[in-house]
């Protein structure tokens, strides 16, 4: 049987893979990735990730202000994000969260507009996509303060300890890995992967950024690139690739509620 999976964090809308779509979904397809998430950054992207998941069977999208962006968004972006995230294409909002390591914009603002976007969630039921870095212990605070305790959270391309990830798996929440986890010097990372609960896994390629072995050079990285990441993440966890293939892209369609039957990539 042919693997099939899905690549839960993706952007699309962005630099050389927006100019080529159907040459990235056409790659992806042809290389076991059946279903792609286009994930929003800001506001105005967000908008063409509606926009390209609107256009394009197999593709679903997010919406969401990057922590990048926080110091931007003004009362008027939060209005509209709410907006779109009640468009049927949507599975997620995000990504959102906070970003204490390139600290591009402040931090009081990053909190700000995290937790606005944790209040326009809460009522829509949505799981959340979320970005950190450096800065778990603020990150899991205003999730909780927001009750999104055992809810549906995944935080994508974790990087953090063993410790964090023990406090997000007690909170019930799923991970992703990028193609970081490849890397040579990832032990650390590679430790906390071979142990997260096989039921709360997910990949991702964050294209197109971040490359996996034996692709790190590539540029972009695209979907088509997530089998490398699979095998090692399979092989790492000393278990066939068919079965994590099965098992994450199963926890991928229950977490963001994609129906296994829908339209894929064609």
């Amino acid at each position: 049987m042919a693997t099939r999976l899905f690549d839960t964090h993706a952007h699309l809308t962005l630099g050389a893979l927006a100019e080529d779509v159907p040459g990235v979904l056409e790659r992806a397809r042809a290389h076991g990735v059946f279903r792609v998430i286009t994930v929003g950054t800001d506001v105005a992207d967000s908008r063409r990730a509606v926009e390209l998941a609107s256009a394009c069977d197999g593709v679903s999208a997010t919406v969401g202000i990057h922590p990048h962006e926080a110091s931007k968004v003004e009362s008027a972006g939060l209005d509209e994000l709410g907006e779109l995230a009640r468009h049927p294409r949507i599975v997620a909002m995000g990504e959102m969260g906070l970003d204490y390591y390139y600290d591009h914009s402040d931090r009081v603002s990053q909190r700000r507009v995290f937790a606005a976007q944790l209040e326009l969630a809460q009522p829509l039921e949505l799981p959340l996509v979320i970005h950190c870095r450096e800065a778990v212990a603020d990150a899991v605070a205003l999730l909780c303060d927001h009750g999104f305790d055992g809810r549906r959270v995944v935080f994508h391309c974790f990087t953090g300890t063993a410790d964090e990830a023990r406090q997000l798996a007690d909170h019930g929440w799923q991970m992703s890995f990028t193609g970081i986890v490849t890397f040579r010097k990832s032990t650390e990372l590679q430790a906390v992967a071979r142990e997260y609960p096989a039921d709360r896994l997910m990949l991702e390629t964050d294209a197109p950024y971040l490359s996996p072995e034996p692709v790190r050079s590539v540029r972009p990285n695209e979907p088509s690139h997530l089998p490398h990441t699979a095998r090692f993440l399979a092989r790492l966890r000393d278990e066939p690739l068919e079965r994590l293939a099965s098992q994450t892209t199963r926890n991928a369609e229950v977490f963001f509620g994609i129906p296994e039957d829908e339209a894929s990539l064609s």
